[in-house]
């Protein structure tokens, strides 16, 4: 079973050490021993969750970041070695201490050439393991502060991770390079799956406050009391099972840029007290009375109908106004097929590395039907359909025997989207005027005006084309 608990004390000195404050994860199956250990920090600022299995830790690890993983070599569950290596997998720049007993100091330094910052022997003195800590903290801080400076160095303003060259995407780009700079809070449209959470993070990485936490909050997947409580935070004794205090999600976004993603599932009385913290720019944890100062940048994310909430009395129009300053609309893939083949070989590529496959391309006739297929679950199901592909593949080459069933046309026939590379100009143009006649349901003037050209001139290529 998993313990978490998180605190922040009002005990600090002149000289608090600025990695206080930091969210550590302990890992012991000696419970009594742990929480000892957790404590002691606790007292110094450090926020501790405390899992008591390597399991509970890997999930921990899955559900949030952290900036330090301590953790004891020898769990009943799992060797310490492997929750080492699925740190480092799932968040490259923590810092990791491992614990160890006298007895198995050559499995510390073993630990150490695989990417621990540090060991520490049993019985833990309280005053090693604190001085410890600040130093691993310092030395993963300097190595995050450092990969971040050579990527921005690298990338052309740090948007390479936004795949696409098609016009609404080179127009998106634009709009985040004018955008990114400010502080300016940002509304983030579009359907489920097609990136919101990628933009957001971009706009965070070229801003002022890319040194600061970026801190992520998917509002829909929390019920309204753990969601006021994941945003304010709480006191100690606020609620049944408060037994310690903890920050928020927008305390501990401080000087930094808070992402709120499906904003529109906020309860309304929840709405209430997030739009006084927008206009106070300050936050009162749940059970207490005092304010705490907050300089946060909110970035929203939705795919529902805000206006249409607001309408409906299901969202404040205040607030609304507040997060949507400015708006930024990602479009469905189905809108951008020209991305479709970026989008293809990029993950291809990435899935190879990732699980060591030889797997070098893609066949032209698997292509025109990932081309062709209208992605309903936009980016994120053509991510998982090509992960599907890379690790299912026998041939270094992809073929139509490698795509999941449910993108295959279930009559033989492919799916109507627009032409693979490769088509002829008058194949293009005829599957252009097909698939703006069915998104217009057949309205040939809206179809004229969407294409730029006449009635008459439609008219003649429906006839010649031999549409309906």
């Amino acid at each position: 079973m998993t313990e978490t608990r998180s605190v922040t004390t009002p005990l600090k000195s002149a000289n608090h050490d600025p990695a206080a404050g930091s969210r550590i994860l302990y890992v012991d199956d000696e419970v009594n021993h742990a929480q000892a250990a957790a404590d002691a920090l606790r007292v110094v600022d450090f926020q501790v969750d405390l899992a008591t299995s390597g399991r509970d830790a890997l999930e921990m690890l899955r559900r949030q970041p952290y900036e330090l993983v301590i953790t004891d070599l020898v769990l009943g569950d799992m060797d310490g070695m492997q929750l080492l290596r699925a740190a480092r997998a799932a968040q490259p720049f923590t810092g990791v201490i491992v614990i160890t007993g006298h007895g198995t100091v050559e499995s510390a330094v073993e630990a150490m050439r695989h990417g621990a910052d540090d060991y520490i022997l049993k019985p833990i003195d309280i005053k090693t393991l604190r001085v410890r800590v600040e130093k691993a903290l310092t030395g993963a801080a300097l190595r995050r502060r450092t990969e971040e400076l050579e990527r921005h160095i690298e990338t052309r303003f740090g948007f390479e991770g936004i795949i696409g060259s098609s016009p609404k995407m080179n127009a998106i780009i634009e709009r985040l390079k004018q955008i990114a700079p400010t502080d300016v809070s940002v509304m983030i449209l579009g359907e489920s799956g097609t990136g919101k959470e990628l933009i957001a993070k971009a706009l965070h990485t070229n801003s002022r406050r890319r040194d600061k936490p970026f801190v992520p909050l998917n509002c829909a997947a929390l019920s309204e009391g753990i969601l006021e409580s994941e945003l304010f935070g709480h006191m100690k004794g606020a609620f049944t099972g408060a037994s310690y205090t903890r920050k928020g999600r927008i305390e501990h976004a401080n000087g930094g840029t808070l992402f709120l993603d499906e904003v529109g599932d906020i309860p309304l009385e929840t709405q209430v007290k997030l739009l006084r913290v927008v206009e106070e720019r300050n936050v009162t944890r749940i059970g207490s009375n005092d304010p705490i100062p907050v300089d946060v940048r909110i970035l929203s994310a939705t795919n529902r109908s805000l206006k249409e909430m607001v309408a409906a009395k299901q969202f404040r129009e205040d607030l609304y106004y507040r997060l949507n300053v400015v708006q930024v609309e990602i479009p469905p893939i189905r809108e951008r097929t020209v991305d479709i083949p970026l989008l293809l070989n990029h993950f291809l590529n990435e899935y190879a590395r990732v699980h060591r496959k030889t797997v070098t391309g893609i066949s032209r006739e698997a292509l025109r039907v990932l081309t062709r297929y209208s992605w309903p679950g936009n980016v994120r199901e053509l991510k998982n359909a090509m992960e599907n592909m890379v690790v299912t593949a026998t041939e270094p080459l992809l073929t139509e025997r490698d795509i999941p069933s449910h993108i295959l046309p279930s009559d033989g026939v492919e799916q109507h989207g627009a032409p693979v590379v490769g088509s002829t100009v008058r194949e293009m143009e005829r599957e252009l005027i097909r698939a703006t006649l069915e998104h217009t349901k057949g309205n040939r003037k809206e179809a004229a005006n969407m294409l730029g050209i006449g009635e008459r001139t439609l008219y003649r290529k429906i006839t010649e084309y031999g549409l309906r």
